[in-house]
């Protein structure tokens, strides 16, 4: 692992009964940037998400973050997880929210005006979460992920379903805390959120069917939109996993 990586994942097994999700999945992701997890409902994304953060079983390989096995001691102060769905109490304000997350996360009671700022609820410190709109709501969870300044936030779906400007919204603000030092590792699987990531992972069915750029997807595929794009690699990739199945088939003849 070099200073560049946030995490190194080296041939990680996941199985869920007798079901493999990840077959020797291997990926590096570089710090300081907006990575997207991208692919349909169902492909892997909130395993290979909850591997990283140190909380998914896994059956063999390795997941290295900031050089140490995910889930250590070393990286609760470092590494932090925002899961599917709002994780705030909504009978709570603003502020009693992040004090409580705060003193959980071991981070000064500062941050918790600083989060405020950060992600533009200062103004509705005093509200309790019931009263909040969507977006507001989903701040109030992404304040309560970085607390403490973490160096890695991992994000599982933060804009599922918000309408198209509060989703600009948020991922504004995450390429402010990228552009501060901070490494996003943000899932969804809406396509065109995709062109606002600096790299891309691509997934489908406990694959990574490319790692990329918005711009190299864009050019490697000939084609003008994010979804465009995916439904040509999916494409692309199911006639390469006929052609090994075939050349298997003829080899064991």
């Amino acid at each position: 692992m070099n200073n560049s990586d946030a995490v190194v994942i080296d041939g990680l097994r996941v199985r869920r009964g007798r079901r493999e999700v990840f077959d020797g999945l291997s990926l590096r992701i570089p710090r300081g940037q907006v990575i997207g997890l991208l692919g349909p409902s169902g492909c892997g994304k909130t395993t290979l998400m909850r591997s990283i953060v140190g909380v998914q079983r896994t059956h063999g390989g390795s997941v290295e973050v900031f050089g140490e096995p995910a889930g250590s001691r070393r990286l609760r102060r470092v590494v932090s997880y925002g899961t599917q769905g709002s994780a705030v109490y909504t009978d709570l304000t603003v502020r009693e929210n992040l004090r409580y997350f705060a003193s959980v996360a071991a981070a000064p009671r500062s941050d918790v005006d600083r989060v405020m700022r950060q992600v533009g609820l200062a103004a509705h410190a005093q509200q309790t979460v019931d009263d909040l709109s969507g977006g507001q709501l989903n701040r109030v969870s992404l304040g309560a992920a970085l607390l403490g300044a973490p160096e890695l936030v991992v994000l599982d779906e933060p804009t599922v379903g918000l309408d198209p400007v509060l989703r600009a919204e948020l991922w504004n603000l995450f390429r402010e805390i990228a552009d501060a030092g901070t490494t996003m590792l943000v899932s969804s699987h809406v396509m065109d959120e995709a062109l606002r990531c600096d790299r891309l992972l691509l997934m489908r069915d406990g694959r990574i069917v490319a790692d990329t750029t918005p711009q190299q997807l864009l050019a490697d595929t000939g084609q003008s939109d994010a979804e465009a794009a995916f439904l040509t690699l999916i494409r692309r990739d199911e006639g390469e996993h006929r052609e090994t199945r075939r050349s298997r088939r003829e080899e064991e003849r």
